[in-house]
């Protein structure tokens, strides 16, 4: 894993090595082991280097054989060895033994095209000095970060936002259409930023300007439409194991020590599984914890830690953990609000003591159908052959009982269940994943902020991407929307930003390229029906995997801020969020917030999600994005 950065410049300026090498600097635990720059007329590269393959000639950037070409890499290239074969095939000459100078070749032999080949976590940056062309590429899940910016000297573009932000052309504005982003999902969904002249690159998409035109192209999507037929269950769930197997040896080629996060679900029980068959020595397993049982997998951790026979380790994380929280919000650059990043640092640093490199489970539920919103909308689905009327009957009269309490008995599902009954499948998707939603973001904001994000449609971010899915069922559809915006959104950024803080490389199995193009040619009803989900991978795990993980009910990596946020963190929330200068800051009505804070309090609802993504923005605002929010600001 790395930290890339660099700079064209307008004109044909010469690119500014100190600002470059600042940039790398910002980013410099990403790769504490070496920093190398290319700079050459109008164009500067950065890198700062973790060393995981090829420790000894492996630096980078790396050049095709007469230097027209360069290339700066963070991440992993898992095909690289039959690529190498290939290209010395055809001619060409290595200088060293690692994957990174597969792309320039690669380039040489394809042009742009070169980034299909490639399978792998990865983003990078390539110059070709000849045709005056730059070109920057991400992978096709959005496993590596990449951030870029098009100003008045020219692009830059930098794998963190805050490397990217110490080029002083890049425009530090706040994006209040960002900010509206973020309180809806939790996240600023790709291509915004929380900054306005910022984005993120989408994943499996290129960038490449040619003497000052720039163009972006994608290059990849899954395929819904497109189902296989198998011969048996046995020949399907043969297939997945054996997909298993194969993308966790290719993430085993490592040169330095690699261990896993074990969480005790289903995802990472498996990857665990093919790693201790293929690994010489016990597997080292990580794991957190907490004091309270109703969020503890350590018990489940621990039976199949035993039953593979590993080097365990684990933690138990406290409510004092909010010590951690400016740290985390610092390395995540703009607001954040999943509450597990927090956990997620505390199992980087546990694991960074001792491996460089970390598999985990991410990835199987979007692939498999693991999240309970699967099965409830193909249930509510059922509901729309009633009419219309009797549903929003059903709906208005479930909306009218009063708000959930905490812990969601029985009866406050069904009563949340209901009430979506009258709406669309997409809006019903929206309310599962939603933080705040409309009415709940307008009753937070100031008139100023009101203006500001007047127009702007958060939704779109998801509402776009379910019109433009591939399959015709309704489970392809959600697990397609959610494989391209939530997973690389949320889930991928967390662990890369919780990893990476730590110099430590994370690897995940389950998002390699021909296991999720093979659960996406599954038949949607073999992946979930009724109540049940992971159909096919439960199968295919059955006898591999034990029984108890496989049956028992699914956990995610949850932290308790429920319970946190009413006892050790309630006052420090309260100080925080209720501080005169997120006031002045114009974003927010203090009275709102209050009503929030107080309503958590009391148990008359369950704010804990919404009150920590509110936290995470204060924190990030204070540290980040002062000055102030304009309010003469518009949504773009």
């Amino acid at each position: 894993m790395c930290g890339i950065a660099g700079q064209l410049r307008r004109g044909g300026e010469a690119a500014e090595e100190e600002v470059v090498a600042a940039m790398c600097a910002a980013q410099a635990h990403r790769g504490p082991d070496s920093r190398g720059l290319h700079v050459a007329g109008p164009v500067g590269l950065g890198i700062q280097r973790l060393r995981v393959i090829d420790l000894e000639t492996g630096d980078q950037p790396v050049y095709n054989e007469d230097g027209s070409v360069a290339v700066v890499l963070n991440g992993e290239i898992y095909n690289y060895a039959e690529l190498r074969r290939d290209l010395q095939r055809a001619g060409h000459r290595f200088s060293t033994k690692g994957d990174s100078e597969v792309i320039a070749h690669l380039y040489e032999q394809h042009g742009t095209e070169c980034v299909r080949l490639l399978q792998g976590m990865f983003a990078f940056a390539l110059w070709d000095q000849r045709r005056q062309l730059l070109m920057i590429a991400r992978d096709r899940v959005g496993k590596k970060p990449l951030f870029y910016s098009h100003h008045s000297g020219g692009f830059s573009f930098a794998s963190e936002l805050q490397a990217l932000l110490r080029d002083p052309r890049v425009p530090r504005e706040v994006d209040p259409a960002a900010i509206d982003s973020y309180l809806a999902l939790g996240y600023v969904p790709a291509p915004e930023t929380a900054f306005r002249g910022i984005r993120k690159l989408l994943p499996a998409h290129v960038l490449v300007i040619r003497r000052g035109e720039p163009r972006i192209e994608r290059y990849w999507r899954l395929d819904y439409a497109t189902k296989r037929g198998f011969d048996s269950e046995a020949d399907l769930h043969e297939e997945i194991r054996t997909t298993i197997r194969a993308a966790v040896r290719r993430r085993l080629v490592a040169d330095v020590p690699v261990g896993a996060f074990l969480s005790g679900g289903i995802d990472s029980s498996a990857v665990v599984a093919a790693m201790a068959e293929q690994s010489p020595t016990p597997v080292k397993t990580f794991s957190i914890g907490f004091a309270e049982e109703a969020f503890d997998e350590l018990p489940r951790a621990r039976l199949v830690a035993e039953r593979f026979s590993t080097d365990h380790h684990e933690l138990v994380v406290e409510p004092n953990a909010v010590e951690l929280l400016p740290k985390m919000v610092r390395h995540y650059g703009e607001p954040f609000g999943d509450h597990s990043a927090l956990p997620s640092f505390y199992l980087a640093e546990l694991a960074a003591g001792q491996v460089t490199v970390a598999l985990n489970g991410d990835g199987g539920d979007e692939s498999f159908a693991g999240y309970q919103r699967y099965s409830s909308n193909l249930l509510a689905a059922r509901f729309e052959k009633l009419p219309s009327s009797l549903r929003n009957s059903l709906a208005a009269a479930a909306a009218r009982r009063e708000p959930p309490r905490t812990g969601g008995n029985r009866l406050d599902r069904v009563l949340r269940f209901a009430s979506r009954l009258g709406g669309d499948r997409e809006s019903r998707y929206l309310a599962q994943v939603s933080v705040f939603d409309r009415a709940g973001r307008a009753a937070l904001y100031s008139p100023e902020m009101a203006r500001a994000v007047a127009g702007h449609e958060a939704e779109a971010a998801l509402l776009e991407p379910w019109r433009e899915t591939s399959g015709s069922d309704l489970l392809d559809q959600l697990l397609e929307v959610d494989s391209s915006v939530y997973l690389p959104g949320d889930l991928l950024a967390k662990i890369d930003v919780a990893t990476m803080a730590h110099s430590l490389e994370a690897r995940s199995p389950l998002l390699d390229q021909e296991l999720m193009e093979l659960a996406a040619a599954i038949p949607a009803a073999q992946k979930a029906r009724g109540g049940q989900r992971k159909i096919a991978l439960r199968g295919a795990l059955r006898g591999w995997v034990p029984d108890e993980i496989l049956d028992g009910p699914k956990q995610g990596f949850e932290l308790p801020v429920a319970s946190w946020l009413r006892g050790e963190l309630a006052p420090f929330a309260r100080e925080v969020l209720l501080d005169p200068g997120a006031a002045e800051r114009g974003w927010l009505r203090p009275a709102a917030i209050e009503g929030l804070l107080d309503e958590h309090r009391l148990g008359a609802n369950d704010h804990g999600k919404r009150i920590w993504s509110l936290l995470t923005l204060e924190l990030w605002a204070r540290q980040v994005s002062d000055p102030a929010l304009e309010p003469h600001a518009t949504a773009a």
